[in-house]
């Protein structure tokens, strides 16, 4: 089968592998209909991801079909549509128990699709913890409806719900690319008194625009100004940051209020400072770490009741074997992409 794989440092490479087998009594084989391409994949291949196992096959963001299950899988069946959870939990450990399933103890704990272990920009893909780790999709929900649902959109999930906004809340969102479109989505269902979306490219803040006529939309050079006019108590009530650089850190502290909470959702490239003598008095909750991504039922859920809508995120389609194409316009951001979906 044809798989994408990551080769080296800058390096990733169409190649045939052979077909994944079972390998535990809780895995499952799923034959891939649809993968997308996310920014953590360029992560791996511009080596900020120490964890990456050169050789694997790389993505993360799947639906397909099961083709096979272990004995010991008991929530799908072969020929069940599924989306397939960026993380692999076990399900028994302390942490799976209480909802920080990032945080599995598992060998395979955590982000392993595609970074650790053979992951989905492929045609076949071996899932471990399958009753976990995979969620059928109703009928009536698209391959596109349902392609975000076990990274991005479990990712905005996952940020909307750990920052306790109310509604009288004014909302500070930093960063519109995809996953911070997926946050927008998800912090809209909490119903806040006021959403800012602050986007650097212009071309994405056109888009949420178009789409989120209701959000208020501003470029970062205006961003803290237009908060403190738009918010009671001198800031940002909550502020996500899912822009992922250091001026979109330092600018997510700046624009809270004293005793916000401030969410840290982006993947850093490199580490940035906490500056505490600049931001003592603030009294600021961070909440940071990667996704909880345990919630990926609902969301489908979510979906089938048309309460979330990311297609028009999919702004490009290829097929695996035109995928290097496809990897260009995605990291270059050309022809105004937003999300590519590689069809099988």
């Amino acid at each position: 089968m044809l798989a994408y794989t990551y080769k080296d440092r800058g390096v990733f490479e169409l190649t045939e592998k052979p077909k994944p087998e079972l390998i535990d009594t809780k895995d499952a084989i799923v034959r891939v209909t649809m993968s997308s391409i996310c920014t953590s994949d360029l992560h791996i291949k511009h080596g900020s991801v120490p964890k990456a196992v050169k050789g694997i096959t790389v993505g993360h963001e799947m639906v397909g079909v099961v083709e096979e299950t272990g004995v010991d899988v008991k929530n799908v069946k072969a020929g069940d549509r599924v989306t397939v959870n960026v993380e692999t939990f076990c399900g028994e450990c302390f942490f799976c128990k209480n909802g920080f399933v990032n945080n599995c103890k598992d060998k395979n704990g955590g982000w392993a699709l595609g970074c650790r272990i053979d992951g989905g920009q492929t045609e076949y893909v071996r899932v471990p913890y399958a009753n976990q780790g995979l969620n059928k999709i109703p009928d009536s929900v698209s391959d596109e409806q349902a392609l975000f649902v076990g990274d991005i959109l479990a990712t905005g999930f996952w940020a909307a719900k750990i920052s306790e906004i109310k509604k009288d809340d004014t909302v500070l969102i930093i960063g519109a690319g995809p996953a911070g479109i997926c946050t927008l989505l998800c912090v809209m269902l909490k119903n806040p008194e006021k959403i800012i979306v602050c986007e650097q490219d212009e071309t994405r803040r056109d888009f949420v625009k178009k789409h989120y006529p209701n959000v208020i939309v501003v470029s970062p050079e205006n961003c803290i100004e237009t908060v403190n006019l738009e918010s009671k108590n001198g800031g940002a009530d909550v502020v996500i940051e899912v822009a992922g650089s250091e001026k979109s850190f330092q600018t997510a502290w700046q624009a809270a209020r004293a005793n916000a909470v401030v969410t840290i959702v982006a993947l850093y490239d490199k580490p940035v400072v906490l500056p505490l003598p600049d931001m003592y008095g603030k009294n600021l909750i961070f909440k940071t770490g990667g996704v909880d991504g345990c919630d990926c039922q609902e969301i489908l859920s979510l979906i089938e009741q048309g309460k979330i809508d990311t297609t028009p995120l999919i702004t490009h389609k290829f097929p695996l074997k035109d995928i290097e194409h496809a990897y260009e316009i995605f990291e270059n951001k050309l022809e105004n992409v937003i999300k590519i979906a590689i069809v099988n």
